[in-house]
């Protein structure tokens, strides 16, 4: 529901609060109406008067952000029409590729000093490309990241794409790769020709699996032809998009693969620095009683070593829900260290074994007990039992 109230605009269910005259509290109901009705072109129509009417008050500044964001949004709309028509593989009559608009999420992407000046350094190079190729430099708008699994490899394609503003082009091998090798070729091909249409960003995961040695003897010659067929799609792709590789088997990749990009990354598991930096990060979700308490941090780190960024959101949203699905408004140390538990030793863990690691990492018996349900005597005649080793 709106409410109009004197010179403000309500809509309490978004927190939403607009101050304006009554021409401009029309404009943005009209707005409002456009996008509950999925009606874009109305949203669009009526929000370029919204800036006229700021324009012509005086507020210049708030009438050219209005007309920033319809130009970017209009253009990336018309861009993901022009692209509707995706590809698909004619054996299986999959789709080959998922499309999503850049938009602004609440994902975390930290990774070490070095590493962000160099996806800020690709950023600009390729938002800057036309004054660098004036200068005679060449430049790359290929990226190839490699590491091991949830070290952030598609978050990375994702803020590529936010920072800008291109589209995002996600090859799916299941429609990608054919049981007819010919076909996979093909299929390559397809890809490639339909991410130079627009400027996009064409990210291809699992890269090896298309991108293998070709010298390997337990491969067919096919197989072969796949490869060349992928490096000559690379060689040829468009100069106004960008292509973004990743894999967790760097080793598998083909040597001519490596020198057909510029920008190479490798993302590694995060060291402790980072790893605490990512468990405040994660747990500013709800109230805990250990984000203040530089100790714990650095336990909590410490029992990590050798988590991904994924692993460790994995954790702490896993100990966020069950505090929430208990009704507590605070997530507890506690909890944490048995996800923890969990997360490396869910094929052999008992009661036993977790109230033994719980202690290990300085858990209150009673905090045991309410993270294990089960009561404080319980926690102290296991401890017991071990201590005499039974």
């Amino acid at each position: 529901m709106v409410f109009v109230h004197e010179n403000w605009i309500i809509v309490p269910k978004y927190d939403i609060f607009i101050y304006g005259g009554d021409s401009v509290h029309t404009e943005i109901l009209k707005i409002i109406e456009g996008s509950v009705t999925n009606d874009r072109q109305k949203s669009l129509n009526y929000a370029k008067k919204l800036a006229d009417l700021y324009s012509e008050n005086g507020e210049n500044k708030i009438a050219e952000k209005i007309r920033k964001i319809i130009q970017e949004k209009d253009t990336n709309l018309a861009t993901l029409d022009s692209m509707i028509a995706r590809p698909f593989d004619k054996e299986t009559k999959m789709e080959m590729v998922d499309i999503s608009l850049p938009t602004e999420n609440n994902e975390v992407l930290i990774f070490n000093e070095i590493i962000e000046n160099e996806i800020a350094d690709f950023i600009l190079s390729y938002t800057k490309r036309d004054n660098l190729m004036s200068k005679g430099i060449e430049t790359s708008n290929h990226l190839l990241v490699y590491g091991p699994p949830g070290t952030g490899k598609t978050s990375l394609a994702k803020y590529v794409s936010l920072q800008t503003g291109l589209p995002l082009v996600t090859a799916r091998l299941d429609g990608l790769v054919s049981s007819f090798l010919g076909s996979t070729a093909k299929n390559i091909r397809k890809i490639f020709d339909y991410a130079s249409k627009e400027p996009c960003i064409l990210f291809l995961d699992e890269f090896d699996v298309l991108a293998k040695i070709r010298d390997d003897k337990n491969e067919l010659g096919e197989l072969k032809r796949v490869v060349n067929s992928l490096l000559q799609n690379i060689d040829n792709f468009s100069e106004d998009s960008i292509l973004i590789a990743a894999t967790n088997h760097a080793q598998l990749l083909d040597e001519a693969v490596w020198r057909r990009f510029t920008k190479v990354l490798k993302l590694d598991l995060p060291n402790e620095k980072l790893r605490r930096e990512l468990i405040l990060e994660f747990s500013a979700l709800m109230e805990n009683n250990y984000q203040n308490d530089s100790k714990k941090i650095k336990v909590l780190s410490n029992a990590m070593e050798k988590f991904s960024p994924a692993d460790i959101k994995s954790v702490i949203y896993s100990g966020a829900k069950k505090s929430i699905l208990n009704n507590s408004e605070q997530m507890n140390y506690g909890q944490i260290i048995y996800e923890i538990f969990l997360k490396k030793f869910s094929d052999e863990g008992s009661i036993e074994k977790a109230v033994e690691f719980l202690i290990a990492y300085k858990v209150p018996q009673r905090e045991v007990g309410e993270v294990l349900n089960i009561s404080i005597r319980q926690v102290r005649n296991i401890l017991e039992e071990r201590k005499n080793g039974r």
